[in-house]
């Protein structure tokens, strides 16, 4: 009797690194029925949020990411404001359909505050039909309600967002519905008030090398059979050497701390983010674990940090940071802030 793992539905014979998709853990994704890498790529940085983007080499990353087991891809209209779909697309192009489940969103578009937001039917639905365009498919394996934080109510998501998703996955145009925010108590909000018709959850920044919020609400989710998506172990950048974006929400403080705990690991020959995937990927219960990754030698090293763990280097470099370094964060998360610059934006 063989002792081979048994391959993903994903797996295409002649396409794939077999022995990397091996490796890789596949868990249940929610009720779904399907099974996604306990790895999954996101792609906000494919587009200017996180600085010039070489467009080749992120398509290149794409196909490096699926080649190597990771079945799972997320991205969204507000990524690039577009840019982001058209780059993926250019990679999916070129992949099988079969190898990959694919995620985009709703309800999040611009930049500027007065156009930022639309939780309306008539947007939800031209946003996939422009979503599928630009990705190149014929269905969307997920559609997520974007940060649902912003909506002036839940009645606009719940009775306008939603039913237009599930009009939408009827015509066989999407196949399951999930939702996301920041804080987390708008989800258990959300979840409890339409019973049974989300699929996924995404929460993002809340199960970091600095905030561990995530634990408190996983059991709810869990509960609800939802597939939980565990995105951004890098809290935006900000656990990483280069740091953070200048639009980072997070008080001066957490960036004053995340900066040292980056040049302590430049000065020992360490990447910072390495270390936070690898203590992002720990946590028992989420289906996936989202990261993103524009570069090929950033698959590479979360695929490492999953596949072969710390060096000895590293791991006491990671003690030091959680027993010195991080508990100096007065605030392990910067909740409300966006929202209310948002607000006021408005109001002005």
């Amino acid at each position: 009797m063989s002792s081979d793992p048994i391959l993903p539905d994903t797996f295409v014979p002649g396409f794939h690194d077999v022995e990397y998709v091996k490796r890789m853990e596949y868990a249940p994704f929610g009720r779904t029925g399907l099974k996604v890498s306990k790895i999954s790529l996101g792609t906000g940085t494919l587009s200017q949020l996180y600085g010039d983007l070489d467009e080749a080499e992120g398509i290149a990353a794409v196909q490096m990411a699926v080649r190597r087991g990771i079945n799972y891809i997320d991205t969204a209209p507000f990524y690039g404001q577009g840019r982001s779909e058209e780059v993926l697309g250019k990679a999916l192009r070129t992949l099988p359909r079969s190898a990959y489940y694919v995620a985009t969103k709703v309800a999040r578009y611009e930049r500027d505050f007065e156009r930022m937001f639309d939780y309306s039917a008539e947007k939800t639905r031209a946003s996939v039909e422009r979503s599928l365009q630009l990705l190149g498919v014929d269905y969307l394996d997920v559609v997520q309600i974007h940060d649902i934080e912003f909506a002036p109510n839940l009645e606009v998501v719940l009775k306008e967002t939603l039913p237009t998703l599930e009009a939408l996955r009827k015509e066989g145009v999407i196949k399951f519905i999930g939702v996301s925010a920041y804080p987390m108590d708008i989800l258990r909000q959300a979840i409890s008030q339409a019973p049974g018709r989300f699929d996924t959850v995404l929460c993002y920044c809340r199960n970091t090398l600095f905030d561990d919020s995530l634990k408190d609400f996983l059991p709810f989710f869990l509960e609800n059979r939802l597939a939980v998506i565990c995105a951004s172990g890098h809290a935006l950048g900000l656990l990483t050497n280069a740091g953070p974006q200048p639009w980072h929400p997070a008080q001066d403080q957490t960036k004053i701390v995340c900066r040292e705990a980056g040049d302590y690991c430049r000065q020992n020959g360490v990447e910072l983010g390495k270390l936070a995937m690898h203590y992002f990927i720990q946590l028992p219960g989420p289906a996936t674990f989202l990261s993103g990754m524009q570069t090929q030698k950033l698959v590479s090293m979360n695929l490492d940090a999953f596949y072969t763990g710390l060096t000895e280097k590293e791991a006491k470099v990671l003690a030091h940071l959680k027993e010195r370094v991080f508990p100096k964060i007065k605030q392990t998360h910067w909740e409300g802030a966006e929202v209310a610059i948002y607000q006021a934006a408005l109001k002005k």
